[in-house]
């Protein structure tokens, strides 16, 4: 079965985030998710807060850009979360915006290198282990949680290109795909997820999450079109739905047909974030299969 999932904009401030939570908890909504954008709100802070603020919604972190992070303390982080709250979050790390990463003086000669130790010490950490790593980015010696998780949560990245789609099979247990993603896109992400899996001979599913640009209402197109703009985006095809709830479903389900386990609605930047989840969790969730 599709999950169906929506996002809260960094763009909004913290402050609504605690009517969005009680929104999506109280309509159903099954998975709420943050993003850590610089230099917007923080990933974590936002995820524990939305955590401590429900009982069974499920909270997604996409993603945590590893140049800002130290291994160590984002396993910290994790940990302390996943013990608190039982294994409602969801979380997502990626290489970061490489203009942002330059501004903050995180930007690295090899994004890739750094995302492939960092995912695999953090696994690593995540699962009890006392690791030791000399890495071209990652040092680590003698390093253990003292307080790991009860059960190692999975690890998703995100990924666009096809190096990185592949190293992701490789490393991690999903992938988050971003909302210049059309449902072709996934087809292809896919496949090159898949080359990655079989390269190194691991098992079982890789979840795949894709978030879309959604507009609904009056001007639904025309909303959606400046959205895409606004970010550089209109001229991409099959990106983003305008429409009512049967159409946006009907799209849903398409994304779902090439190979996505989580459908992530993404509103447009105009749109009041908790009418936004309620549209999401009452009138589009009860048409997906």
């Amino acid at each position: 079965m599709t999950i169906l999932g929506a996002v809260l904009l960094p763009q909004s401030p913290p402050e609504h985030l605690r009517a969005v939570v009680r929104v999506a908890e109280e309509a159903g909504l099954e998975e709420l998710w943050i993003w850590e954008d610089c230099f917007l709100e923080g990933g974590i802070s936002m995820a524990t807060a939305a955590l401590a603020w429900s009982e069974r919604l499920r909270v997604g972190v996409g993603v945590l850009p590893v140049p800002l992070r130290n291994v160590a303390v984002t396993a910290m982080e994790i940990a302390t979360v996943e013990r608190l709250f039982g294994g409602r979050t969801i979380w997502g790390v990626g290489h970061g915006v490489q203009d942002w990463m330059a501004q903050v003086g995180a930007r690295v000669a090899s994004p890739i290198t750094l995302l492939s130790e960092y995912t695999e010490a953090l696994r690593a950490l995540l699962a009890g282990q006392r690791i030791t790593v000399q890495g071209r980015y990652i040092q680590l010696h003698d390093v253990a949680l003292d307080w790991p998780p009860v059960a190692a949560p999975d690890l998703l990245s995100a990924a666009t290109g096809p190096r990185t789609l592949r190293l992701v099979g490789e490393l991690a247990d999903g992938v988050i795909l971003t909302s210049s993603t059309s449902v072709h896109g996934v087809h292809e992400a896919v496949a090159r997820i898949r080359e990655g899996r079989a390269g190194v001979g691991r098992p079982g599913n890789h979840r795949v999450v894709v978030n879309v640009v959604t507009a609904t209402g009056p001007d639904a197109a025309e909303r959606l079109r400046a959205d895409l703009r606004r970010v550089g985006r209109e001229d991409l095809d099959g990106v983003g739905v305008a429409g009512d709830a049967s159409v946006i479903a009907e799209t849903v389900m398409q994304y779902a047909a090439a190979g996505a386990h989580t459908v992530v609605l993404q509103p447009t930047a105009d749109a009041d974030p908790v009418e936004f989840v309620r549209f999401v969790a009452e009138r589009v969730r009860p048409l997906i299969g």
